[in-house]
């Protein structure tokens, strides 16, 4: 596990997202971290049934919102060292690997879960985008 101190800029995993933010409070077996990036978007669909979008339901997850809290387990806290970019700029640039990484296969899954994408895009990234 990385040591990581209060004020310190650091990445972490949340759910099935991955932000960069400040750590602001250690409560015990989870620090309390403060968005200010995002480094990967969330995946969309049914996390408990990758890849499936038979009977199940189809998530659509937002990236949490800049400095939005999160409590993260510690292991899954880790330094950052980079320059931290802008919330809209990186928000931009995580949907679009995402969005990369879904178009290489052709899939119902993919082809749905680009479909939230671009709901999400429309309903509230475009606002922040810079």
């Amino acid at each position: 596990m990385a040591i990581v101190n209060i004020g310190d800029v650091v990445k972490a995993h949340y759910h099935s997202g991955t932000y960069i933010g400040v750590a602001k409070e250690d409560r015990g077996d989870y620090y309390l971290i403060e968005v200010l990036a995002v480094y990967k978007h969330p995946l969309q669909g049914d996390l408990h049934n990758p890849g499936e979008v038979e009977n199940v339901f189809f998530h659509e997850r937002k990236a949490l919102a800049h400095h939005e809290k999160m409590n993260v387990k510690k292991p899954a806290v880790h330094p950052y060292v980079e320059a931290v970019p802008s919330y809209g700029d990186s928000l931009k640039q995580a949907v679009l690997q995402y969005k990369e990484k879904l178009s290489n296969q052709d899939s119902a899954f993919n082809k749905l879960a680009l479909e939230r994408l671009h709901g999400l895009e429309i309903n509230y990234y475009e606002k922040i985008y810079n």
